[in-house]
């Protein structure tokens, strides 16, 4: 029997202090929860032979769930809790939550509809009552916050005590990041279990959502080391989350990545809204195969400072939200200047975007050749057009990103070495690439199933730090090219793109995207639009989205998580 699941001394220490506590308290009565609400490892085998015929390679799974996470640690501190908030009060808040904007969620507390203390323990339960249930679970998560539920009370004192909320504000709405970003009570794992025992403070952006009243959730699961890590194995993959599947096809449609966790738990509304990192499609990829708006700013806009790295020439974070407002309240309330991040400029601190009441009226917009062979393009294309915008087809020029991989495993070995060095928790044991590549292979089949080419690669190379320097202004001059010169020489205010088809050319000419839902395939798999503008342009991207959304009302509900 196969039950991929391996309990080490490591991990036992949650549920002992758990056992212990309640123990002390009297234990839970847990005739008040259903029974399908704790959660059993099983055996994967009979799952993953089937899954071994998938067409697409990178569906062939080889485990479902994590060795090493008992998905019953997530809620077990919440059981207390959670036993006073009945079925009977979650199906009467599900109108009230699901699918709803921040400003809705923000005007029903104001009204006395539920708290923000209500608001989180609808979203545990949620999580608990999905994601204990082999059949639905979604593998979105790597941790909760211990203190949630606390920090949700406190901004309903504050609330009580008169402090003025704003309807645009993120003041005590639920918010979870991504795994590779630090967050003080919780560790940063990149996925990785080498990564475990990283408990770092809070990132630069972290320490802006709490500024701004936000109420951290729990950490995001991901494709491991930000999908630098392994050769063509499935996105949404880590050994310490497992498999992030995709709620509109669970095991049919890929997660995308490689901030997958954000973008599935916001399209199954496990969270208000989520935070990913994009170093080339990571944000555009997973929101729209996820039916969600994902923003990839121009890096330098947000602050990177406190997050596990890729490439320091290319990394940025990002909100991924089921509307456009969203992003843009997720976006202001991360936004700031950071002196520790070098990429960020005077400009930056400029950063706020506005929800401005604006037209397509006059709007010159290109489209990538070929999308439109995409139906729900097509039709979004005409909706273009007839709300007053002209709509062109553009040849993207034929030019290669000179060594592009080379290049992100370059940056990758010499700015995670720094991380491991300035910002990881002295208890991670490892500070070099090697040393990672070591640890991994004492263990194979539960910490890399599907190797470490990419890691492998990184031990072999040596760069100079002038090569590297060459490799960034080779690839940033190629982006340029093409995208900079098609949007100008027509002038055109962006590009549009299906899913993450052109983020490699985004990612290089440093140009931020917009992606929103278009809709659904025939077959029920999502589909994005991608909006790319010139560098620091996401008012563009922002005034175009809006109307854009609001005429395509692309955005749908994963069958099975309403």
């Amino acid at each position: 029997m196969r039950t991929n699941f391996r309990f080490e001394f490591r991990n036992r220490w949650p549920v002992l202090v758990t056992i212990a506590v309640l123990a002390l308290i009297g234990g839970v009565d847990y005739a008040q929860q259903p029974e399908n609400f704790t959660w059993a490892p099983y055996d994967e085998g009979p799952e993953l032979e089937r899954q071994a015929d998938h067409p697409n390679p990178r569906m062939r799974f080889r485990l479902i769930n994590s060795h090493y996470l008992d998905k019953n640690t997530l809620w077990t501190p919440f059981d207390q809790e959670l036993a006073t908030f009945s079925e009977q009060r979650y199906q009467s808040l599900k109108p009230l939550i699901l699918e709803q904007d921040i400003p809705s969620l923000q005007r029903s507390v104001r009204a006395g509809r539920f708290s923000y203390e209500e608001l989180v323990k609808f979203y545990l339960y949620r999580l608990r009552r999905f994601e204990s249930d082999n059949d639905r679970s979604l593998n979105a998560l790597i941790a909760i916050n211990p203190d949630v539920i606390t920090a949700a009370r406190g901004k309903d004192r504050a609330l009580a005590a008169g402090h003025e909320v704003d309807e645009f504000s993120l003041f005590g709405i639920p918010v979870l990041l991504k795994d590779n970003i630090g967050t003080s009570g919780m560790p940063a794992t990149a996925g990785a279990l080498v990564m475990a025992a990283n408990l770092a403070s809070d990132a630069f952006i972290t320490r802006r959502l709490r500024a701004n009243g936000a109420v951290v959730l729990g950490k995001a699961n991901l494709s491991e080391w930000a999908y630098y890590f392994c050769d063509g194995c499935p996105l949404g993959y880590s050994a310490m989350g497992g498999q992030t599947l995709n709620p509109y096809g669970r095991k049919q449609f890929e997660t995308g990545g490689s901030s997958s966790g954000s973008a599935v738990a916001v399209a199954a509304n496990y969270v208000a809204v989520a935070v990913g990192s994009e170093t080339s499609g990571s944000i555009l990829s997973p929101a729209s195969l996820n039916s969600t708006v994902g923003l990839k700013p121009t890096t330098g806009q947000l602050s990177r400072y406190g997050v596990i790295p890729i490439s320091s020439s290319l990394d940025t974070v990002g909100p991924i939200t089921r509307s456009v407002t969203d992003a843009v309240i997720l976006f202001n309330a991360m936004s700031g200047y950071d002196r520790n991040d070098l990429a960020m400029t005077l400009r930056s601190v400029e950063a706020g975007l506005v929800l401005h009441e604006t037209s397509l009226r006059g709007r010159r917009i290109g489209f990538a050749a070929g999308i439109d062979s995409e139906p729900l393009v097509r039709t979004a294309i005409e909706a273009l057009r007839e709300a007053g915008a002209e709509v062109l087809e553009t040849g993207l020029p034929e030019r290669e990103l000179p060594g592009f991989g080379e290049f992100l495993g370059a940056e990758m070995k010499r700015d995670l070495t720094r991380y491991l060095e300035d910002v990881a928790d002295p208890a991670v044991a490892v500070s070099l690439i090697e040393e990672i590549v070591m640890f991994n292979s004492a263990d194979m089949e539960s910490r890399a199933p599907y190797g470490q080419g990419r890691f492998d690669a990184m031990v072999a190379s040596d760069y100079r730090a002038e090569e590297i320097t060459a490799m960034a202004a080779a690839i940033r001059a190629a982006g340029a090219e093409v995208l900079g010169d098609t949007l100008a020489s027509q002038q055109f205010d962006v590009l549009l793109s299906l899913n993450n088809r052109h983020a490699s050319l985004a990612a290089a000419a440093n140009f931020p995207a917009l992606t929103l839902p278009l809709g659904l395939r025939s077959g029920g798999e999502p589909v994005g639009l991608t909006l790319i503008a010139p560098s620091y342009e996401e008012q563009t991207l922002i005034d175009i989205g809006l109307q854009l959304e609001g005429l395509l009302a692309g955005r749908a509900v994963p069958p099975g998580y309403q």
